[in-house]
């Protein structure tokens, strides 16, 4: 069998290439090469190697997003955390925030340019592309959570 932590810094160095942030990407791989149901901040930084701060402003930057979840563990004090069961779904839903802006930034840009213009007509091909993606989006989402089930 394949060194999990190799995979895992391969698959950060993945995400890293495609635009998530160095340890952002490292402590999510971290979080779902776990092999424990919850892991701490120190757990992570001693796993990775790093200071603690810079595994809470991961932690920080992962959360608003929903692909990590933090935990009450009886008995703890340390805050526990976990990818969440319903992580990439809800990752794909927060991507709705990315989507209308780029709706929005697309009719501004038509606004000003006007849709008969060449500028015009690639922004309208932008919006209408956004469109399709809130149009289907929800339902592709909807569908996989069935399948799952």
């Amino acid at each position: 069998m394949a060194d999990p932590r190799a995979a895992a810094e391969r698959m950060a160095l993945t995400l890293t290439r495609n635009g998530m942030q160095r340890m952002t990407a490292r402590v999510l791989c971290a979080l779902l090469f776990a092999e424990q149901e919850t892991i701490t901040a120190g757990e992570i930084a001693e796993q990775l190697g790093v200071s603690a701060g810079s595994v809470s402003g991961a932690i920080k930057m992962l959360q608003p997003v929903g692909l990590i979840q933090r935990v009450p563990v009886p008995g703890s004090r340390r805050e526990h955390y976990r990818f969440p069961e319903d992580g990439w779904p809800t990752l794909m839903s927060a991507q709705n925030e990315v989507v209308r802006a780029m709706q929005d930034a697309a009719e501004e840009g038509i606004a000003s340019t006007g849709e008969d213009s060449i500028a015009g007509r690639r922004l309208a091909e932008m919006r209408d592309f956004y469109d399709y993606l809130m149009r289907e989006l929800p339902k592709l989402i909807d569908e996989w959570r069935a399948q799952r089930d």
